[in-house]
C-alpha cells in the first residue's frame, strides 16, 4: 500500500507532467515544495490525514456569520434578490492541531481554489444556501488553522436568492428577505450550526458607513441571524438538520414611484372632474373627457402589472388604481343621468346635481384614499 505522503507527492508530479503554461509556474513550484515538505517531514506532521470524511465530534458546533457586502439588485417580478456576501464559519478540529515551533508558523493558511481543493485535506462543513438559484460565483476562499485545531473558513460569493415578498403596502413596503443555510449532508446530531452575532452587527455598521451598499430604489436596513432546526422526510425516514436563517431587511424608496405613477394618476382623476363645470347639455364633450380618463387608468394598470409578481391579493397600488377607475367611470354614469333629466325637462335639477358633484366626487376620492392608506400602511 502506497503511503499517504507519497500519494500526495505523486499528485504533485502529475501536476508537473501537465504543467505547460508559464503563467502557472509559480503556483506549481509552491505546490511542489509543499509536497516535498509533506514527504520529508516527520510522523508528527501527518496530523492532517487525507480524506477526513467525518466531523471531529458529534455534534461538531460550527459558529457561522454572514455579512452583506453589496446588494446588487432586487427583482419584484421574480421575487429574487442578488447580493455579494461574506460567509465566515469556525469550528474546532483537534486532528488538525500542530506544533508551531516544529512547523515554523503560528497559523496555517490555505487560500484560493487550488490550495483549498488540493492541499488542505481536513474536514469542513459544506454550507448550502437552500433557496439560492443556481450555483453562484465564489470569488475568494480561505481557511486558517491555528495550533490548537481551531479552524476558520472564509468565503466571498455572489448569490441570487429566491424568497417570497410581501407587497401588500407597495410602494411603501419593507421587505424581509431570507437566506436559509444548512450543512449539506450532515444532520443535527453530526453538525450543529450556531450564530456568530459579531458579523450581523458588522453588516449594520458597514451599511451605516458605506451608502454604496444600497441598490437603486432600496435602502438596506440591517441583517439578523437566528439558528433553528428543520425536518426533512427522506424515503420515509425523518431527519433533522441544523439551520441558520438570515433575514435581510430592505426598505423601498417610494419617491420615484409616487412621482412617476401615483401623482400623475391623482392629477388625471382630478382633471376628469372638470366636466362638472361644463354645460349639462354638452353630453358629448363630457363623455369624451370621462372615457379618456378611464382608458388612461387602464393603461396605468398595465404598467403596474408589468412591475409586479403574479399575486392572489390586492396591493395598496392595486386598490388605488381600482378606486380611481371606479370613480372615473362614475362620471360617465353621472353625465348620462343628467342628460336624461334634461331630456325630461328637469334642467334645474340637473344643474343642481352637477353643482353638488363638484365637491362630492373629490370628497369621496379623498376618503377612499385615506381608508386605503389606513388599512394597508398603518395596520
Amino acid at each position: 500500500m502506497v503511503p499517504e505522503k507519497s500519494c500526495c507527492f505523486i499528485r504533485f508530479l502529475r501536476l508537473f507532467a501537465h504543467q505547460t503554461k508559464p503563467a502557472r509556474l509559480a503556483v506549481f513550484i509552491h505546490s511542489l515544495l509543499a509536497g516535498l515538505g509533506l514527504l520529508l517531514s516527520g510522523p508528527d506532521a501527518a496530523a492532517i490525514e487525507p480524506g477526513m470524511p467525518n466531523p471531529p465530534a458529534r455534534p461538531t458546533r460550527v459558529r457561522c456569520g454572514l455579512m452583506i457586502l453589496d446588494v446588487v439588485g432586487v427583482n419584484d417580478v421574480d421575487e429574487t434578490f442578488e447580493a455579494e456576501i461574506a460567509l465566515v464559519a469556525s469550528w474546532h478540529d483537534p486532528r488538525l492541531a500542530f506544533d508551531p515551533e516544529a512547523e515554523g508558523t503560528d497559523q496555517k493558511i490555505y487560500q484560493g481554489d487550488f490550495q483549498f481543493a488540493e492541499i488542505f485535506t481536513g474536514w469542513w462543513p459544506q454550507l448550502l444556501i437552500i433557496n439560492q438559484v443556481g450555483r453562484g460565483d465564489t470569488n475568494a476562499i480561505k481557511i486558517e488553522v491555528n495550533p490548537d485545531g481551531r479552524v476558520t473558513y472564509l468565503e466571498q460569493r455572489n448569490v441570487l436568492l429566491e424568497t417570497p415578498m410581501s407587497l401588500y403596502d407597495y410602494p411603501f413596503d419593507t421587505q424581509r428577505l431570507r437566506a436559509l443555510m444548512v450543512p449539506f449532508g450532515n444532520t443535527s446530531d453530526e453538525v450543529m450550526l450556531e450564530v456568530d452575532d459579531r458579523y450581523g452587527q458588522a453588516t449594520n455598521d458597514y451599511v451605516r458607513r458605506e451608502q454604496g451598499v444600497n441598490v437603486a430604489g432600496w435602502d438596506l436596513q440591517g441583517l439578523d441571524m437566528a439558528a433553528d432546526e428543520t425536518e426533512l422526510n427522506l424515503g420515509g425516514a425523518s431527519s433533522t438538520f441544523s439551520r441558520i436563517v438570515t433575514t435581510i431587511t430592505l426598505k423601498r424608496r417610494s419617491g420615484q414611484i409616487l412621482w412617476d405613477i401615483l401623482f400623475p394618476l391623482l392629477v388625471l382623476v382630478s382633471m376628469v372632474w372638470s366636466i362638472f363645470w361644463l354645460d349639462c347639455d354638452s353630453l358629448s364633450d363630457r363623455l369624451n373627457i370621462s372615457f379618456i380618463g378611464v382608458l388612461t387608468i387602464v393603461a396605468y394598470q398595465f404598467v403596474v402589472i408589468d412591475h409586479m409578481p403574479r399575486m392572489s391579493y390586492l396591493t395598496f397600488t392595486d386598490t388605488l388604481l381600482l378606486g380611481s377607475f371606479l370613480i372615473t367611470t362614475a362620471t360617465i354614469l353621472q353625465s348620462l343621468f343628467l342628460g336624461s333629466l334634461i331630456r325630461h325637462g328637469q334642467r334645474e335639477r340637473a344643474e343642481r346635481i352637477d353643482h353638488h358633484c363638484r365637491w362630492i366626487f373629490p370628497l369621496c376620492y379623498v376618503l377612499m384614499i385615506a381608508g386605503q392608506f389606513t388599512f394597508y400602511i398603518l395596520y
